[in-house]
């Protein structure tokens, strides 16, 4: 059953088209910080979806929810369920970033619509990211953001047997912290485990998306220059156990130990 009214449907909406416009020097210490965070010496050509290590978030203290999320309401709407998850994404790379450049981001909330899935309500919100350099735009991205309600407790995956195949990846907690750090990225289930297990549910700290994502661009671009990437979450990924990241038939893929693809990736190369 439906809990999100209309009118409240109909007053998050009047976000749909806000702008928020911003500028920056590409320096290279971020984009550093960011490709160590990643397993890369940070010194060579830029890392895997390197945009995100770019206009940062950098809410004052009394600007953040208790999640560790920035509060709702400034650029995206106050939207009432919970929980908030960064659920897929579409870039395209028309030419490549270069460090040093004045570097305008663009955001734009696209589309905000309303579903009904088997937790209950769902709210999708896309923002489109475009990064300009020169008048060029370097970097084209459409994020997919969903609210939902806390549901049920996750339960902590449980092996199968034979183990999944692919590149085996297990990121410790440290990792986590420098993902984190690299990307201003304050959301709690990634470092505060009683707040992860005790608040919302999870029965570890969770791996972040973009992290499993950057590692999935990672493995398409060892065979080329990424022209676009799009990825999906699927299911969530937990400190403590192995993630086996595999391509097939052009599709890229984080599995967890139990055979569930927690995220699917699609790549084209120039």
């Amino acid at each position: 059953m439906a809990s999100v009214t209309p009118a409240q449907l109909a007053e998050w909406q009047e976000a749909v088209g806000r702008q928020l416009v911003e500028e920056e020097t590409l320096h290279p210490a971020p984009l550093r910080r960011y490709a160590q965070a990643l397993g890369y010496d940070g010194q060579s050509t830029l890392p895997p979806l390197a945009h995100w290590a770019c206009f940062l978030p950098s809410p004052a203290d009394d600007e953040i929810g208790p999640d560790g999320h920035p509060k709702r309401g400034s650029f995206l709407p106050d939207v009432s369920l919970p929980r908030r998850m960064f659920a897929a994404s579409e870039m395209h790379f028309p030419s490549p970033l270069v460090i040093g450049q004045k570097t305008r981001q663009t955001s734009e909330i696209i589309a905000l619509t309303h579903k009904l899935g088997g937790s209950g309500d769902l709210i999708f919100a896309k923002v489109e990211k475009r990064l300009e350099q020169d008048g060029l735009v370097r970097v084209r991205e459409v994020q997919t953001y969903v609210y939902r309600a806390d549901g049920q407790r996750t339960p902590m995956p449980v092996p199968e047997n034979p183990m999944p195949q692919g590149e085996i990846w297990e990121p410790e907690e440290v990792n986590l912290f420098r993902f984190s750090a690299a990307t201003a990225n304050a959301h709690r289930i990634h470092y505060d485990r009683p707040y992860a297990t005790e608040i919302e549910g999870y029965p570890a700290l969770v791996i972040h998306g973009p992290f499993t994502a950057a590692k999935l661009a990672a493995l398409a671009q060892r065979s080329g220059t990424l022209a676009s990437f799009s990825f999906r979450a699927m299911a969530p990924l937990f400190l403590g156990q192995p993630v086996w990241l595999r391509e097939s038939d052009g599709v890229y893929q984080a599995i967890r130990c139990d055979g569930v693809v927690a995220m699917e990736a699609k790549a084209s190369l120039q």
